[in-house]
């Protein structure tokens, strides 16, 4: 690895400025809870596992540089999103009142894993990103971006649990506000939709996950 503390700087810089993953797990924390935040950060942080894995064994290039693998990867991305959503507004009762039951927390996990591993910009943001402070002199080439990977997936874990938490905090005081409890599911399936929206106007040219 060429200078591991300006690696470190850049590193904490991009994942300290707020993201799509950043939102997702806000909104998360609001809506349901401090816990459902903190599972959604370990599994936002899992699928970046799966990402760093996919760019040491040069799956990410292979990804990007596949029009056909890269638009599979967007759209599937985009659909769960779109899914997550719809899955928010049926929860409703019929009545129209709000269904206040959490989501079982291995769901909530899961769906963060998969809306980090369905991510095309996380793949883009690899690929461009770890590949600037490999040393090609030292070897072991897929061992440096592991280890890099690793790094700036802890980073992003203690960035993601510091905005599960407030978020928290600041949902528990919401969901006693009537008027937040009503509209909650509407704004919380609109932000998926929108998330979904960027990751499907994903393109290989983005530079920033």
């Amino acid at each position: 690895m060429t200078n591991p503390l300006l690696f470190l700087l850049a590193a904490l810089t991009l994942v300290a400025i707020p993201g799509p993953n950043h939102l997702y797990i806000t909104t998360r924390s609001i809506g349901e809870g401090r816990r459902a935040g903190v599972a959604s950060a370990l599994g936002v942080e899992t699928g970046t596992l799966v990402h760093i894995a996919a760019a040491a064994a040069g799956l990410s290039a292979l990804v990007a540089a596949s029009a056909t693998a890269f638009g599979f990867l967007r759209y599937a991305g985009a659909a769960y999103l779109v899914y997550l959503a719809y899955r928010t507004l049926r929860s409703r009762h019929r009545l129209g009142e709000m269904d206040l039951r959490p989501q079982p927390i291995h769901r909530v996990y899961l769906d963060g894993a998969l809306v980090n591993v369905l991510n095309p910009k996380v793949v883009l943001f690899f690929l461009a990103f770890l590949p600037q402070f490999v040393d090609q002199d030292a070897g072991a080439v897929p061992l440096q971006i592991a280890a890099m990977g690793l790094a700036t997936a802890l980073i992003g874990l203690v960035s993601d649990m510091g905005y599960a938490l407030a978020a928290g905090s600041i949902g528990t005081w919401l969901r006693t506000r009537p008027t937040f409890q009503r509209r909650q599911q509407y704004l919380t399936s609109l932000i998926y939709l929108t998330l979904g929206a960027a990751t499907l106007f994903a393109a290989p040219t983005t530079r920033h996950a």
